[in-house]
């Protein structure tokens, strides 16, 4: 038995692998063409599915305003305070949580904000409403003597002054048939007129004590509601009441702030520009109109330059819009994204429609609710705090709810 040389494999190998590689020649090498690009194609198909997204979500946002201000219309005498209740929960839960923090207990901490809130409020219509009443029947005479100078300016330049005739009879017919249609219900009977007068009583009772409540044992309150439904769903309507709160709260106190910067800042001018007397009923205007964002600020600008026009002459009247136009600016583009933050992160044709919906579902209650709801459910369609807890991703959401203390007290609400 011959035995082979190691040096013999080597070889061996090297001839098996070069007769491997000459059996299987490589295949040809083909040229790959490269596939045309759908870059066009599929930045329209892209841009349709964003533009079809947003006019969904602008869609479900209209009806679901829609038809929460359409309940809150049929069932004002419930809801009406119970919003209001919120409102002022959100104005007054801040001082309350800070006494809170300081060692007081719930009813000590709640009775003293809301004395101070109604010895406050006994002070605002003492030094404000009061002359701003007394102040309203020159401001309305001042308003007739302006549209009849713009009469004679319309004539001037060769327009037909009817036009500014025919608008302001047709509003005044307007607002004539609503309060002839209000007023019927109340002046039908004595027993009409005493519901009337029983439903107002009985809201503005229901309005303190909920606030009152909501201010004490809010955080109680909606532990207990979310025990009514199953386990899985309470962190995600916890979540949910979170958010919404927290942009309902945020927004009352920035409205209340900018409202307050805008009356202080043109309230200011106006007093050394026009009679003091005709300047109060403007500035608390100007305070109420914050509460209209977008129109209110307009409106009563373009009052205020109407009665300085008539009063004082048209160069003050400019001086009053370049004042109007200066505290404007500086209330959109600095207080109000400082104050607000992402409480109102609506556009402002967004907020035109929301505000013409509620005035067409609910009239002048529906235009100042309009807005935080808005704000509220766009919010909730933004942060999807359902599907997140869902998903367990867990988003951070402020802890707010009615009268919810910081993180250092969770207990104080």
């Amino acid at each position: 038995m011959r035995v082979k040389r190691p040096s013999e494999w080597p070889l061996v190998n090297r001839w098996r692998a070069s007769r491997e590689k000459s059996a299987d020649p490589p295949p040809p090498e083909r040229s790959v063409e490269p596939e045309p690009a759908h870059h066009d194609e599929v930045g329209t198909v892209d841009a349709l599915r964003r533009a079809s997204d947003i006019a969904l979500r602008l869609l479900i946002l209209g009806v679901v305003i829609g038809l929460l201000l359409w309940g809150i219309s049929y069932l004002r005498v419930v809801v009406v305070p119970l919003i209001l209740a919120v409102f002022i929960t959100a104005l007054l839960s801040p001082p309350t949580n800070w006494l809170r923090r300081r060692g007081l207990g719930r009813g000590l901490s709640t009775a003293l904000t809301f004395v101070g809130a109604l010895l406050a409020l006994g002070a605002v219509v003492t030094l404000v409403v009061q002359p701003a009443i007394s102040g309203f029947g020159g401001l309305v005479r001042s308003v007739g003597e302006g549209l009849d100078s713009i009469r004679g300016l319309l004539a001037a330049v060769g327009l037909d002054p009817d036009l500014l005739d025919q608008t302001i009879t047709s509003a005044e017919e307007e607002l004539r048939s609503v309060l002839q249609e209000r007023g019927s219900d109340i002046v039908s009977g004595v027993w009409t007129a005493g519901t009337a007068v029983l439903e107002v009583l009985v809201g503005l009772v229901l309005v303190l004590v909920l606030a009152v409540y909501f201010v004490h044992s809010g955080d109680r309150l909606m532990e207990w509601v979310r025990t009514l439904f199953p386990s899985p769903s309470r962190p995600a309507l916890k979540a949910a009441g979170d958010l919404a709160y927290d942009v309902m709260g945020r927004y009352v106190r920035g409205v209340a702030l900018v409202g307050l910067i805008d009356a202080v800042g043109i309230g200011v001018f106006l007093i050394f520009l026009i009679d003091p007397a005709l300047a109060i009923p403007l500035i608390v205007l100007t305070f109420v109109g914050a509460f209209l964002p977008v129109v209110g600020a307009f409106l009563t600008g373009l009052l205020a330059a109407l009665v300085a026009f008539v009063t004082e002459g048209w160069i003050v009247a400019v001086l009053v819009v370049a004042v109007v136009l200066v505290v404007q600016q500086l209330e959109s583009h600095v207080f109000a994204p400082r104050v607000y933050g992402r409480a109102l992160e609506l556009p402002s044709p967004v907020v035109l429609l929301v505000i013409a919906v509620g005035s067409i579902i609910a009239g002048v209650l529906g235009m100042f609710l309009a807005t935080p709801i808005a704000a509220v459910v766009a919010a909730l369609l933004r942060n999807r705090p359902f599907a997140t807890v869902s998903a367990g991703e867990g988003a951070a959401v402020p802890a707010a709810g009615p009268g919810a203390g910081s993180g250092r007290d969770p207990g104080a609400a």
